[in-house]
């Protein structure tokens, strides 16, 4: 099943509960400054003590380094609750792991409000199977929910899978969200030492100056800190709108037992979930006994989301801007993508 034809009934069944606000206004987008939406949570430090509504004096906002003022700071709640969320699962992950722990994933999705949508879907081969469109009927959902297959294919990595759906997901005026469940590790890419040259310094000289300094060798040069497919995830998912939680699970084969391939797998999910405005669930590389405690923290900030509503001056050439989003509030902890689109949208590559 295509991306495109997998969410085109999702987008009939949202076209009559739509009512919130855009998620990139393009209005008099040759104008400066135009109205920007995104999406943010307010997520407590501690989880058993209750937080209080935000209001718009309560969030400062930086965009480009710059003070920005908050037109809007309006609560996903009511007739703005509207949400889909996508569920999608590795088929790479170890079954015996991961097992039980799917329960936990099924309660949580018969817990949701019946304002979110939810779709099910598997991760391989640099795409995504949807088993279950999006749909209010959350028993439905949690039925689609099976054991992944455990095993490998030729082209096994998250993030292009994430990128596949993120292609061909209609922009509707609600948010946007997905759960990802993996290893964090791009199989598909394979990052690995490059050869290159090298040179050794012998010794330093009074002012620091090296003295002698060996011939250059040919050598590996060090390992990359992230997936290149990672970092491009990321961009698209900011550049779109999507907000992206990662929950660990072990995978199988060679480098689901590899200590490097599994930290740099979580650095992947790390970089991906925060930068995008979401977060990370994980105890190190070692398999969670349960995933409830992450599952409910995860639905206590989609219940504190908002959207902030902001001017910022439009550059001669659509793009992303930096910003920052902080608050003085007590156990309170706000979530927000690193940038954010300016400018009408391109059509996606």
């Amino acid at each position: 099943m295509t991306i495109p034809s997998a969410f085109k009934l999702a987008s009939l069944v949202c076209a009559v509960l739509l009512v919130g606000p855009t998620g990139q206004s393009q209005d008099n987008a040759a104008t400066s400054p135009t109205q920007v939406h995104v999406v943010i949570t307010d997520s407590a430090f501690r989880i058993d003590k209750e937080l209080p509504p935000l209001t718009a004096q309560d969030v400062k906002l930086k965009v480009s380094k710059k003070s920005a003022e908050v037109s809007q700071l309006i609560p996903a709640q009511g007739q703005n609750a509207t949400m889909q969320l996508l569920i999608l699962i590795d088929e790479v992950l170890d079954t015996q792991s991961v097992g039980n722990n799917l329960n936990d994933l099924k309660d949580f999705i018969k817990a949701q409000p019946q304002t979110t949508l939810i779709a099910i879907g598997y991760m391989s081969n640099a795409g995504v199977n949807i088993v279950q469109n999006f749909t209010p009927d959350h028993e439905l959902a949690a039925k689609a929910v099976r054991l992944p297959r455990g095993s490998l294919s030729t082209m096994d990595s998250p993030y292009l899978s994430l990128m596949s759906v993120i292609k061909g997901w209609p922009q509707l005026k609600v948010r946007r969200e997905v759960l990802m469940v993996t290893d964090g590790i791009d199989r598909a890419r394979g990052e690995r030492p490059e050869m290159g040259m090298s040179t050794t310094s012998m010794g330093r000289g009074p002012r620091g100056n090296a003295f002698a300094t060996a011939a250059p060798t040919l050598g590996y040069q060090s390992m990359p800190s992230v997936s290149q497919d990672a970092m491009q995830t990321s961009k698209m998912a900011q550049r779109y709108n999507v907000i992206v939680f990662t929950l660990f699970s072990p995978g199988v084969g060679r480098a689901g037992r590899s200590s490097w391939d599994l930290e740099i797998g979580l650095s992947n999910m790390t970089l991906v979930a925060e930068e995008s405005g979401g977060e990370c669930f994980a105890l190190s590389t070692s398999a969670l006994v349960s995933f409830k405690p992450y599952l409910d923290r995860l639905d206590k900030e989609l219940g504190n989301q908002y959207y902030l509503v902001f001017p910022a001056t439009q550059s001669k050439k659509p793009g992303l801007q930096r910003i920052d989003v902080k608050t003085e509030v007590p156990n309170s902890e706000l979530l927000a993508p690193d940038n954010v689109w300016v400018g009408p949208q391109k059509e996606k590559d």
